[in-house]
């Protein structure tokens, strides 16, 4: 829900901060003051194209920011959040808007910069402006389809005939592919064939690669390596000149000198250590050499296995520590291929698979046709009692030439303004107000199914008064019980039921107009009621009628 609106420089209005509640809200004032501005701001601040006519004038740019309160749980717009990387505090999202007086505009969404496109993505999950704006989603056709089957419960219906849909598009394509390329897949599957058995055939383990590239190291100079050892065994331990002789020989010498001078002890302890070391260097040379021979049995051997290795290696591109990778790929597109050149089984699968389809697809239509009786009639029922009389509202089903994911129909909300009409798309029969108030029946049956959480209307009460008018604000109030309702408003009736009431007020200063919003206590409730009841002129009957219609506002309300 809509907790927040700040507005600074937009059109007339030059600050704004408004802090909304649950419930019914209404705005109110003078004509001309600019109730329908702060809708405006909120449908530029939701996505649609802005221009420097929307700055105030003076100023260097409008700005808008709103504070959404997201419902723990409706998942939807936390999770969209999520995959857009526009995450933000825990149950809180965060819309910013900036236009400049050259046209320029910049959009974030809890301080990550955004796309309109994100914007309009993001507001059909958070709120749903009704009236001459944008954001009217009775009017497009998925939103219409999806009311339908929200309204019908059907939403695993819609689900399986999506994923019918998807399963069996997927086997037309490789069906289709398959057709198409059978002889490229053919060639492409013998030199698959191939490349797998020489690779096989070759048998590489793992590690193998690095084995064979010391081992070859070694028998390669294996002659050097023992002369290596031997040379290094006579310089340390057997020649006449050897090291362990000459250390022996200092460590005698320095032994007898630390019986007259024990600080030496020190330096025979070193040397003792040193000949420990390099006697034990010696072993291990002396077994190093034992294990090295000249095998050259052998190095034809390993030099071999590595030719084998190098020439794969040039024969299909690779390196060696990929040739495994490879052979692993191959084997799978492999197989792969051979069940795509299977035309008759995969066939058998592409029927399969439709007859899937359209079972999933007539159960949801079935659905959607009960439902569509169901909600005509219902809200049929309600318009009329909104200055529609006579008027009649179809949902019709119009099947499709080509099955979809979204069913094998498309569905269209048709009405009939007055009695004798023939029903027509909404978009082409229904003016501003009608469309309002066609909205409001509609969302009034809905709401029990209805995700979005704050309902916004504008002109619902054009061309209404009276016992209408009444009636109007009493279906408002009780859709407030599951959404968060606004409406801007110019009749007292409706303004009456409302929980919040705001009034808009136009202020002249120096050559400048600006828009003020206030919000109202209760005798200040009474005073605005009463304005608009008798306009200039207010006197003690017109508040005492004002105050009554508060009154009689806060009983129980009865069905419409």
């Amino acid at each position: 829900m809509l907790r927040r609106l700040n507005i600074r420089d937009f059109v007339i209005v030059e600050r704004a901060q408004l802090e909304f509640e649950r419930g019914f809200t209404v705005l109110t004032g003078e004509t001309g003051a600019g109730k329908s501005i702060l809708v405006d701001a909120l449908s530029m601040l939701l996505g649609e194209r802005g221009d420097a006519a929307m700055v105030r004038a003076g100023a260097k740019q409008a700005e808008i920011a709103a504070e959404f309160e997201l419902d723990a749980s409706a998942s939807e717009p936390s999770d969209w959040l999520a995959r857009a990387g526009l995450e933000g505090d825990p149950g809180c999202c965060l819309v910013r808007r900036v236009l400049d007086a050259g046209g320029r505009s910049r959009a974030f969404i809890n301080g990550h910069p955004s796309t309109l496109a994100q914007l309009r993505e993001l507001a059909e999950m958070l709120l749903d402006i009704h009236g001459q704006h944008a954001h009217q989603s009775l009017l497009r056709a998925a939103s219409q389809r999806e009311l339908l089957d929200a309204y019908g419960g059907s939403s695993d219906l819609v689900a399986n005939v999506a994923a019918a849909h998807r399963h069996w598009a997927e086997l037309q394509g490789r069906y289709d592919a398959a057709r198409r390329d059978e002889a490229r897949l053919g060639r492409e599957r013998e030199s698959l064939a191939w490349q797998v058995e020489e690779l096989s055939r070759l048998d590489l383990r793992a590690g193998e690669w690095s084995e064979l590239n010391g081992e070859h190291a070694r028998l390669a100079h294996a002659a050097g390596l023992i002369e290596a050892a031997s040379a290094s065994i006579d310089a340390m331990a057997e020649d006449e000149h050897a090291i362990l002789r000459l250390l022996n020989g200092v460590r005698s010498r320095l032994a007898r000198a630390s019986e007259y001078d024990a600080s030496l002890k020190s330096v025979t302890d070193l040397l003792d250590t040193a000949q420990i070391e390099l006697q034990e260097a010696v072993h291990a040379l002396e077994r190093y050499r034992l294990r090295l021979e000249v095998d050259p049995q052998r190095l034809r051997v390993v030099e071999q296995r590595l030719e084998a290795v190098h020439t794969a290696c040039r024969k299909f591109h690779l390196q060696p520590d990929t040739l495994q990778a490879a052979l692993d790929e191959a084997q799978m597109r492999l197989a792969q291929l051979e069940l795509d050149l299977d035309l008759e089984r995969l066939g058998r699968e592409v029927a399969q698979a439709k007859r899937g389809y359209d079972q999933a697809a007539g159960a949801l239509t079935q659905a959607r046709t009960s439902a569509a009786v169901k909600l005509g009639r219902q809200v049929s029922s309600v318009i009329r009692g909104l200055a529609l009389a006579g008027a009649k509202f179809v949902v019709r089903l119009e099947v499709l030439a080509e099955p979809s994911a979204h069913g094998m129909e498309r569905i269209e909300f048709d009405v009939a303004t007055h009695a004798g009409a023939e029903p027509a798309p909404l978009s082409k029969v229904a003016s501003g107000g009608e469309l309002s108030r066609l909205s409001l029946a509609v969302q009034s049956v809905l709401s029990q199914v209805a995700r979005v959480p704050t309902l916004i209307f504008d002109e619902v009460d054009a061309g209404i008064g009276g016992r209408v008018a009444e009636i109007v604000g009493q279906m408002l109030h009780r859709l407030s019980a599951r959404h968060q309702v606004m409406c801007v408003t110019h009749l007292a009736q409706v303004a009456a039921c409302a929980d919040h009431h705001y009034r808009v007020s136009k202020r002249e200063q120096a050559s400048a107009v600006t828009s003020e919003v206030e919000a109202l206590d209760e005798r200040q409730r009474v005073q605005e009621l009463a304005r608009m009841l008798a306009g200039l002129k207010i006197t003690a009957a017109t508040l005492e009628h004002a105050a009554e219609m508060l009154r009689e506002s806060k009983r129980p309300l009865s069905e419409v």
